[in-house]
């Protein structure tokens, strides 16, 4: 299947023939046309007129077209669902259950584009503002730049797409150079629902796409989920306009003394091991309390060597491949890094079958120390590390020794007790009784630290995607 890029609206050809391969046998599955700097710039030219098109369109009828979007991706959501095993090597129930996602974060994008309004300022509050009467409004800021991973090429795009259509502006989406179909069937779908040709393009590409478009002055908000050294090199980069970055994470769990066991431990695998570990608020560090540590990693072990591995097509596989074989190869050499320091192997730790491939047998690691990569670093790997603590301090201090603060969770039945982490806990998110891994699209999403600035969620996301307006009435005049 060989697939075009789509640059304002139109599907366009290049010389730039990119392979796009399935993670769980490496065959071919599809050849996209990547865009270069040439259609990078010429996407930014036609996004000019597409913001004002958009901006002629009332919200009632972006909201209309939202909803559109959303028939139609419910009507193909089998085909998206399929599209997503393929590229990414998610499971299929995976797959489906981001079709859903993403259908859910056009409903709510819909509803918040008729929600969009501003508030009256009592300016006659200050000494100087007798006679006046003010209020503001919010307008679109006319181009968004979006970047997106390769973990929820769909979803992940929508967060970031939709919110930016219901708020009236154009969009540029550039697709992980790994995943790109799904991403050019969601840009097809928008056409399809109605959208102004001229507000729509989705340009595969690498690097040199990227850095043109956020650094162009016309793009007024950038948008970017990924790795934190890219999101180090955008803000460095885009000058002097929004910037909302999704970085990365080693999201921790405590389960405390007086928790559900059998709860944490559920909670754990499926935030753990889903697709892959590649999730940036995927269960990387679970702190256990040393009173039920041993109890905790025999039943959590004992969970993960249950789990189905291998080809993610068929119903009942519950983890299928990575991303690459490198990123194997790459988590394998943190794992004997972890071991070098004394760690202990409870379970996993090698790829699936007689030699190395891109599946990685679910691992539970315990004893590991701060300093190795798999404590410190995001792991995004079905790797889960257990750690004992002995006290409420002492766990806190352990959860915020990191770069990272995206998503926590605790178990606990204490209600005291949480408060106290929830206070404690440096991050964007702390969930009791539930894993980091859990998120509603609606919600404010995103961390703290080196996880991130700003948050998603179509209701948040408008607010980036927006300038305020302060308008003033001189009554006395």
């Amino acid at each position: 299947m060989e697939r075009e890029l789509i640059l304002g609206g139109q599907k366009v050809k290049t010389n730039n023939l990119v392979e796009i391969k399935y993670p769980y046998t490496q065959e071919v599955i599809a050849k996209v046309h990547f865009a270069t700097e040439k259609e990078a710039l010429q996407a930014v030219e036609i996004a000019k007129q597409g913001a004002k098109e958009m901006a002629k369109l009332t919200p009632y009828e972006r909201y209309k077209l939202l909803m559109k979007a959303a028939e139609i991706l419910e009507r193909r959501s089998e085909e998206f669902a399929k599209t997503l095993v393929l590229e990414v090597g998610k499971t299929i129930r995976e797959a489906r259950t981001e079709v859903q996602r993403a259908i859910q974060t056009l409903l709510f994008s819909a509803e918040e584009a008729r929600r969009i309004g501003g508030e009256v300022i009592p300016i006659d509050a200050h000494p100087n503002g007798k006679g006046k009467f003010g209020f503001y409004v919010r307008e679109p800021v006319g181009i968004v730049s979006a970047i997106t991973p390769f973990n929820f090429p769909l979803n992940l795009s929508m967060h970031k797409v939709a919110p930016a259509l219901a708020s009236g502006n154009a969009v540029i989406l550039k697709p992980s150079e790994r995943t790109p179909l799904t991403p050019l069937m969601l840009g097809e779908l928008l056409l399809e629902a109605g959208f102004p040709p001229s507000a729509i393009s989705v340009l595969p590409g690498f690097g040199e796409v990227g850095k043109v478009i956020t650094t162009h002055p016309d793009v007024r908000v950038v948008s970017f989920t990924g790795s934190r050294k890219v999101g180090e090199i955008i803000a460095k980069q885009c000058g002097i306009k929004k910037l909302v970055l999704e970085l990365g994470s080693n999201s921790a769990v405590v389960v405390h003394k007086d928790a559900d066991i059998e709860r944490a431990v559920q909670k754990t695998v499926q935030g753990g091991y889903a697709i892959a570990g590649q999730v940036c608020i995927s269960v990387q560090r679970v702190f256990v309390h040393e009173s039920i540590f041993d109890l905790f990693l025999e039943r959590l072990s004992s969970e993960v060597e249950k789990l189905k591995v291998g080809d993610p097509m068929e119903e009942s596989t519950d983890v299928g491949p990575m991303i690459s074989i490198s990123e194997v190869e790459r988590i394998q050499s943190w794992i004997d890094e972890a071991l070098q320091y004394g760690s202990k192997l409870i379970t996993g730790g090698v790829s699936c079958g007689d030699k190395v491939s891109s599946v990685l047998v679910p691992t539970v690691v315990s004893l590991v120390p701060p300093q190795s990569k798999l404590y410190r670093e995001e792991a995004f790997a079905p790797v889960v590390v257990v750690n004992p603590y002995s006290d409420v301090d002492q766990a806190i201090q352990m959860v915020n020794d990191s770069d990272y603060g995206l998503q926590v969770g605790v178990f606990t039945k204490d209600l005291e007790i949480a408060w106290r982490f929830i206070r404690g806990i440096k991050a964007g998110g702390v969930l009791i009784n539930e894993g980091p891994n859990f998120r509603a699209d609606q919600m404010p999403y995103g961390g703290v630290k080196f996880s991130g600035v700003g948050k998603e969620g179509p209701k948040y996301a408008i607010e980036d995607y927006t300038e305020i307006k302060m308008v003033i009435f001189n009554l006395d005049a």
